[in-house]
């Protein structure tokens, strides 16, 4: 009898809620560095700036039944002024890019916590490769231009397509799609 090797444990299952724990704000700042930084070369050696002191930020984790795995993807939000919100830094670790279930939820629950929380106007600046993927999720382009030498989208959400979510620190699950 010969025994085929096992495959290496994949989640199905993710988790994306406001980040409740020192864990998993260290490791959303980590993954943030590695894209933006050594990925991207977007900034030097760590994109945190002053947003990131009243900013909240929200995380995907995947999970291994009922417990969190490892952090795979971050955005952050924060009010720039009473019903304006911004979402910025979204992130999802190389491995996982492939699950696209992830930064639809990260963008949904950032967008959907926000508006429970009173916006009225949700913006974000997007690098124009991810353009297509927020304009599939009920996102128009106000205006093109460059900012750290790239190329990008200022883009603001349909606020009717995000309910608000009452509950964003338990937030939202994000599936996997099982290979055919």
């Amino acid at each position: 009898m010969m025994l085929e090797p096992f495959s290496p444990y994949r989640a199905s299952e993710f988790q994306v809620k406001f980040s409740t724990s020192d864990w998993e704000r260290q490791e959303a700042h980590a993954l943030r560095r590695a894209v933006f930084c050594e990925e991207q070369k977007i900034f030097e050696s760590d994109d945190r700036d002053a947003i990131d002191d009243h900013a909240i930020p929200i995380v995907a984790l995947s999970m291994m039944g009922v417990a969190a795995d490892r952090l795979v993807g971050t955005v952050r939000i924060h009010q720039e002024e009473p019903g304006l919100w911004w979402g910025s830094r979204l992130a999802v670790h190389e491995d996982f890019r492939k699950i696209g279930a992830l930064g639809a939820t990260l963008i949904r629950l950032a967008v959907s916590s926000a508006n429970a929380m009173g916006c009225h106007t949700f913006l974000a600046n997007v690098q124009v490769q991810n353009g297509l993927l927020f304009r599939r999720l009920h996102w128009d382009v106000i205006e093109e231009f460059e900012v750290y030498g790239k190329p990008h989208l200022r883009m603001k959400a349909d606020l009717a397509w995000y309910p608000p979510c009452p509950t964003p620190e338990t937030g939202l699950v994000a599936l996997a799609r099982k290979a055919a």
